[in-house]
């Protein structure tokens, strides 16, 4: 019998019924074998692949050019993380993006690593590259606050699943960036990453304008070159709203791909499926790096499957079939201006030749009938599951903005409830059929670039730009893949503008690879001015 089935054995026997016969059990021990084999596919570290990016300077290169480097021996991790605290100690008085350093500790695993080097061991992709890590994800022996006044002075035990595996892969530790409490609760009026703890965080390009949020914190100070690299969360486009504000690349992986455990809202519940981390970075060859690090089940997120990663790299552009829209049917408050969808028609035109069909077309009833569903479900339980977290880490003083909620909730029946709920499920298979004729729907992230932090009369967490659930939160109801990439800008030429790269699920190699053709054709991210 081959080992991988003997060691299979003992794990058939303890965690399922006895089987009737030794075939039977033979059968079984074959398929937890099998199901372990691609868990470990799914997480293994991938080999480091040749960076694209011709930044030279430490603080600014790729963590991908950077990890290279490093094993190279043309830079030290020493070097780095060095390079990195000064930037974070020159920028951050102005930001307000990391809330919380680790440098003592960042300096001595650098250490580490270097002499783990001399002797030709390496942790892994990662060795030696500075990051920074969001403040509602778990990080053992640095405080984590997950913006709330009842974790003020928290600090965990253990990490968070995705930072325990990109620190197991290498990467340093350098500090926490600033979110609203929860990720969930920001400050009324206050169109940043904001909180009753830490204020709000300040966006590179214009001091005055918004990160947006939840991961605006992390958003600002990748764009500033304060860090490698950050993992941030989405639920409804907390990822992708700071990557279009700061001008940088992010990712959110299909639902379930990457364990949540460790994060200040994790798994379970109604809203189970909205949620997906991932990371945050200035080049889309970052986001093909870290992203497979922190895949696959840990065995404690009861709803993440093991389905293995596809290299961007197999993928021939030349085959597919492109839609794209300019508005997502907003309007109001959140509709489109005309610098973004110039945006956006000009990656169509670099797409348009470069595939096989480029197509202007969308869903555009589908995504409202599932918006308004999905805004139905959020608030339905007048935000008792937001009281309940409160209530969890025993804080007193909530976020404002979802105090004033609370104070006159708009409680749906239970009828009410279980109706929106099939009603986006619904949405969700009519979507699941509209995309049969295409591989990529390409749409604005926010209908403006940042807009101003202090907007009078209150503005969405998002950024006061309209990049709510029309453009992106529906893609958290749907679990689809979708990659952030630096299009273009405004009219001025200040402000950066990102457009989504949307896929069917568990193709997040198509929407790397058409990111990273946007980028080659529109230079990505570029430097602050600050």
């Amino acid at each position: 019998m081959p080992k991988s089935e003997t060691a299979a054995l003992a794990v058939a026997h303890h965690n399922f019924p006895e089987p009737r016969s030794r075939r039977e059990f033979l059968g079984l021990a074959r398929a937890v074998a099998a199901a372990a084999a691609t868990v470990a596919a799914v997480a293994a570290p991938r080999a480091l692949a040749a960076s694209t990016d011709t930044s030279n300077e430490l603080i600014y290169m790729s963590a991908t050019k950077l990890a290279g480097l490093i094993r190279a021996g043309k830079v030290s991790a020493s070097e780095a993380v060095e390079a990195y605290i000064a930037r974070q100690l020159s920028v951050n008085d102005m930001l307000n993006a990391v809330v919380m350093n680790s440098y003592t500790r960042a300096r001595a695993e650098a250490k580490a690593a270097d002499k783990a080097a001399a002797r030709g061991n390496w942790m892994g992709p990662l060795h030696g590259v500075p990051m920074t890590i969001k403040d509602s994800l778990d990080t053992e022996g640095v405080i984590t606050t997950g913006a709330t006044y009842g974790r003020q002075q928290f600090i965990p035990k253990k990490d968070a699943t995705v930072v325990a595996r990109v620190r197991k892969a290498g990467a340093i530790l350098l500090g926490k960036t600033n979110t609203p409490e929860f990720t969930l609760g920001g400050l009324g009026g206050i169109s940043a990453a904001s909180n009753l703890l830490y204020g709000s965080s300040h966006n590179p390009y214009d001091l005055t304008r918004s990160t947006a949020g939840s991961s605006g914190g992390a958003g600002a100070i990748v764009a500033a070159g304060g860090a490698a690299f950050d993992i941030g969360s989405d639920w409804g486009g907390s990822i992708r709203g700071p990557a279009h504000n700061n001008g940088i690349a992010g990712i959110k992986p299909t639902s379930v791909r990457v364990p949540r455990t460790g994060h200040i809202v994790d798994y379970g519940g109604i809203f189970d499926l909205w949620q997906q981390l991932g990371p945050m970075t200035r080049r889309v060859e970052d986001l093909t790096l870290i992203t497979p690090i922190i895949s696959g089940p840990d065995f404690h997120d009861a709803s993440c499957a093991p389905v293995p990663w596809v290299d961007p790299a197999t993928v021939d552009i030349k085959k597919l079939k492109v839609a794209f829209c300019v508005d997502n049917g907003a309007t109001g408050q959140g509709a489109t201006d005309e610098d973004t969808k110039k945006v956006v028609r000009q990656v169509a035109a670099w797409l348009t030749g470069a595939t096989t069909s480029v197509t202007e077309a969308a869903p555009t009833e589908v995504l409202k009938t599932l918006s308004a569903a999905r805004s139905k479900l959020s608030s339905g339980d007048g935000y008792a599951y937001y009281k309940r977290l409160a209530e969890k880490w025993h804080t007193e003083n909530i976020s404002p903005q979802r105090k004033t909620q609370m104070a006159d909730p708009k409680v749906l029946s239970t009828a009410e409830m279980v109706e929106a709920w099939e009603q986006q499920d619904e949405c969700k298979s009519r979507l699941l059929a509209w995309m049969k004729n295409y591989d990529v729907f390409v749409c604005p992230v926010s209908g403006k670039p940042a807009q101003p932090i202090d907007v009078p009369g209150g503005a969405p967490m998002g950024g006061g730009a309209g990049n709510g659930w029309p453009y992106t939160g529906v893609f958290n109801s749907t679990g689809w893949p979708v990659v952030v990439v630096r299009a273009g800008s405004s009219a001025d030429g200040k402000l950066p503008i990102g457009v989504q790269i949307v896929c069917a699920p568990w193709r997040e190699d198509i929407c790397l690879a058409v990111a990273s053709f946007v980028e080659a054709q529109s230079g990505g991210w570029k430097q602050p001015p600050i």
